[in-house]
């Protein structure tokens, strides 16, 4: 049954909510037009700034996913000769976004999956209700989708793990790096100390804490205190995760040990101008000039790539997660425990990630053919 709130005129024009007195005596309490206003504008204003509190390549990503969700309308258009409104996101649009994604844009899976929050994200920005069938309706179709090893191809594939010989062969690496085949310019480049001071220390201590590249790049000096034991770190909060604090013992190698490597890197940055207290990673031009303002994620992530391919390290897919993936599968090959891993790197308890990196350090744990008499 429906109540009308009715003034001498005709019904009120302005929201209807349950609430206070009204809604214990079962009547509608209306909202007069100033305070639907207030209310709206507050709700634009919640929305703005919960899109500038996104980390800005968040906001680019979000922005080229309703660009390709405008492109896909106007592929419907021209088949249906009808225009929807990009705000018209149903079961049927975000299926059918879903299947343009896969057929027309050969796109991976992983890509589709990311690309249809993005567009669920930016309609509700818009005002637009997401029903939540059609999410679902579409991810199941992505699950199908990675079951496909030719579509799973399509991606560049998971990062692999690096290992703490793989972090050796990267700190010790030649300084000099001869030009590629294909390269215009034949000329030998020569990588500056400062610069490799500090990479060798940020990929150490990357794998250390298990961190993300926005965490690296968020590190301050503050944060990273030298104790007997080793470094106690603390890793700030990054797209919404909470913050963590860790711990870093002493390593066995001197080329991979992250106190160390560390404290020669801050003794390096120091020297070189940098103010005490500040960001603890910053940029290094290709002449050994160091910046002032922090190295930026991506930044951060090329750091990673940059040294394995200085190593010689082709046989798999390095970058900056890899020391995240790789502190999980190396400590757990070491008998560390699966808490203290997820700990350290500040996955959720439930994070379906971290249990399928426990898995691959496991792999050859009591193996099911080991000790069978064969």
């Amino acid at each position: 049954m429906t109540t009308q709130v009715e003034r001498a005129e005709g019904v009120v024009d302005a929201e209807l909510v349950l609430g206070g007195a009204a809604a214990a005596s079962g009547t509608i309490q209306a909202y007069d037009p100033a305070a639907a206003a207030v209310l709206a504008a507050l709700e634009r204003g919640a929305e703005e700034h919960i899109e500038a509190a996104r980390p800005r390549k968040t906001r680019s990503s979000y922005a080229n996913d309703w660009a390709l969700w405008v492109e896909f309308h106007g592929w419907l258009a021209e088949r249906t000769g009808t225009a929807l409104p990009l705000t018209a996101v149903t079961k049927g649009t975000l299926v059918g976004f879903t299947v343009w994604l896969d057929e027309v844009k050969r796109a991976a899976p992983n890509s589709v999956d990311r690309r249809i929050t993005g567009v669920t994200v930016t309609a509700r920005s818009k005002g637009a209700t997401v029903p939540k069938e059609a999410t679902l309706a579409a991810r199941q179709l992505v699950r199908q989708y990675r079951s496909d090893p030719a579509r799973m191809a399509r991606g560049r594939g998971k990062a692999a793990p690096v290992t703490p010989a793989d972090l050796r062969r990267m700190n010790t690496a030649e300084r000099t790096v001869a030009p590629r085949p294909a390269a215009r310019r034949g000329r030998t480049y020569q990588t500056p100390e400062l610069a490799r001071l500090r990479d060798r220390a940020m990929n150490t201590l990357r794998f250390a804490i298990a961190a993300r590249n926005e965490e690296v790049s968020a590190l301050d000096d503050t944060g990273i205190r030298l104790v007997a034991e080793g470094l106690e770190v603390h890793v700030s909060s990054v797209k919404g995760r909470p913050p963590r604090d860790v711990v870093v013992a002493y390593g066995e190698h001197p080329d991979t040990c992250p106190v160390r490597l560390w404290l020669a890197w801050q003794q390096a940055k120091l020297a070189s101008g940098a103010a005490p207290g500040g960001p603890a990673f910053l940029p290094v031009d290709q002449w050994g000039n160091l910046g002032t303002k922090r190295l930026s994620p991506d930044g951060c992530g090329r750091v990673m790539t940059r040294a394995a391919e200085r190593a010689g390290i082709e046989d798999r897919r390095i970058t900056g997660h890899s020391g995240r993936r790789g502190v999980v599968t190396s400590g757990r090959k070491r008998g560390k425990r699966a808490e203290k891993l997820r700990a350290q790197g500040g996955w959720s308890p439930k994070s379906p990630v971290f249990w399928e990196y426990i898995d691959e350090g496991e792999r050859w744990e009591d193996a099911a053919t080991e000790g069978i008499g064969l």
